[in-house]
């Protein structure tokens, strides 16, 4: 076992049919050669609470156990807590929301056994044609965004878990997907120092415990046009010279296209160079761990600086380790995440009409792209149909008094795109051209300002995105409305 292992993390990924077990050799291998930690992604909390405590009890070292989590435990986890977007919960302005919110999230994560969130993302919203910020970012106000993710941080790690500002330096700008190539930011160094790094800025003052860099160019920043990932001058004398960061830095994903030029063993010895400590979700860790070392046998890599970022990530596992003892209740916080997700849903375009039943409910899903499905549609229809709506699905099977087309068009990892595909925008505007019906209603799942890509003029209800969670409350206001009309309407019959 070697200590150079520490500074890997490889994923470990739920199987809707096998569980954990198609990556049980691979974490056998992971934890024979000491790894620093681990990235998880999915499985039922009853499962994920017993891999972990496996994980922490059989590893030879204190572990990192990591996971995205901007929107909750419930993102990743069943059973857990799922929020709506950091968008939609910093619309509210309220940072008590957000404070909860993180609250909740660390509190779950670490009765899981994870004690490690790859949260909040630090981005600005300031590019519409983003394909991979969007809803993630708090907003496209930098000190808001600092304020924000400043108290996100904070009440993440009063929980004794590990809080991650991200993408380090930014991200709001791109016009491209880093997981399918390397995007180019062309902003001159002054703006970014005045605007996109504000929010860095904020997370550092408060503590932040790690940074996650982009696998992003700035030119003004590194002429080079290295990534972020891979650039000294970001990494090094930016972030830990300049802004006098002390915290770790952790690489973002390995598998990712804008970071493999040179192929994965290259970038591990790259970004140590540049200043990362933590290499997250490697493909090959023993052969990143070969690289890691023939490039300090070489004096491409300074072993010194090596050894920093060994012990760099040992003291925050301890203070994670110490953290996990502290006995710490956790609360059943469902009643309050359901009322956040309906608090958030709201009328974009026009007014919520009467939408007498029955429903012909039309889906346009535009959440296409990448290597994994997107979220089932069935919470919407479900929570609809429990609430006591008759529905027709495309106009199926009865004669429907109001139209509703619920429309999916979230950010999603090599989607490679933001906004509405043309396919999607004309499946919209014939679900409504070729409605019977008086009542028209739009149900959009994204952000806000896509509401200026839909045709027509039929009223728009934003919730934000397609997550279960944010289905199950945009139908709840829906029932809601409908109650009310009705209770209005038997009120007037009685007068």
């Amino acid at each position: 076992m070697s200590e150079i292992a520490e500074l890997f993390y490889p994923a470990i990924r739920w199987d809707a049919t096998h569980g954990y077990e198609g990556e049980r050799a691979g974490i056998e291998e992971a934890l024979k050669l000491g790894v620093g930690g681990f990235i998880l992604f999915g499985g039922p909390s009853e499962h994920v609470a017993t891999l972990t405590e496996d994980l922490h009890s059989r590893s030879k070292v204190q572990l990192l156990i990591g996971s995205d989590l901007e929107r909750g435990a419930g993102q990743q986890f069943a059973g857990q807590t799922a929020l709506p977007p950091l968008a939609a919960v910093s619309s509210l302005q309220d940072l008590q929301s957000i404070r909860r919110a993180a609250a909740v999230t660390a509190r779950e994560a670490r009765e899981l056994g994870i004690n490690w969130i790859y949260a909040p993302d630090c981005d600005l919203d300031i590019e519409p044609n983003n394909p991979i910020i969007g809803t993630r970012s708090f907003g496209g106000d930098p000190e808001q965004v600092g304020e924000y993710a400043a108290a996100w941080i904070d009440a993440c790690q009063a929980e004794g878990v590990l809080a991650c500002a991200k993408h380090f330096p930014g991200h709001g700008r791109t016009t491209a997907d880093s997981h399918k190539e390397l995007p180019r930011v062309e902003t001159d160094a002054e703006t970014l120092r005045e605007t996109d790094l504000v929010p860095f800025r904020a997370a550092i003052e408060r503590g932040v415990a790690s940074v996650m860099s982009a696998h992003v160019a700035f030119p003004a920043l590194d002429p080079s046009g290295a990534p972020g990932t891979l650039s000294q001058p970001i990494l090094t004398r930016l972030l830990r010279d300049e802004m006098q960061f002390t915290g770790l830095v952790v690489t973002d994903a390995l598998i990712m296209e804008g970071v493999l030029a040179g192929g994965e063993a290259e970038a591990v010895v790259r970004a140590l160079d540049a200043g990362c400590d933590c290499l997250l979700y490697p493909s090959n860790v023993a052969k990143s761990e070969e690289a890691v070392q023939r490039a300090i046998d070489e004096n491409r890599l300074d072993a010194e600086k090596v050894h920093q970022s060994i012990e760099r990530r040992r003291r925050w596992a301890r203070w994670a380790a110490l953290s996990r003892e502290t006995n710490r209740p956790v609360r059943d916080e469902s009643g309050w995440s359901t009322q956040l997700a309906e608090q958030v849903v709201h009328m974009l375009r026009g007014s919520l009409p009467p939408l007498e039943q029955p429903w012909n409910l039309v889906i346009v899903d535009d959440d296409i792209g990448g290597p994994y499905p997107a979220p089932s549609r069935d919470p919407l229809i479900s929570t609809l149909t429990s609430g006591g709506i008759q529905l027709a699905m495309n106009g199926g099977g009865m004669d429907p008094k109001a139209t509703i087309v619920a429309l999916f068009g979230d950010i999603r990892a090599w989607k490679g795109r933001p906004g509405y595909s043309t396919n999607a925008k004309e499946a919209v505007r014939k679900a409504l051209d070729g409605a019977s019906t008086s009542d028209r209603l739009i149900v959009q799942f994204s952000h806000p300002r896509l509401a200026g890509e839909i045709p027509g003029d039929a009223p728009i209800l934003c919730a934000w995105g397609g997550e279960a969670v944010m289905q199950r409350a945009a139908a709840r206001v829906l029932l809601r409305e409908l109650a009310a009309n009705v209770a209005a309407r038997s009120t007037q019959a009685a007068g």
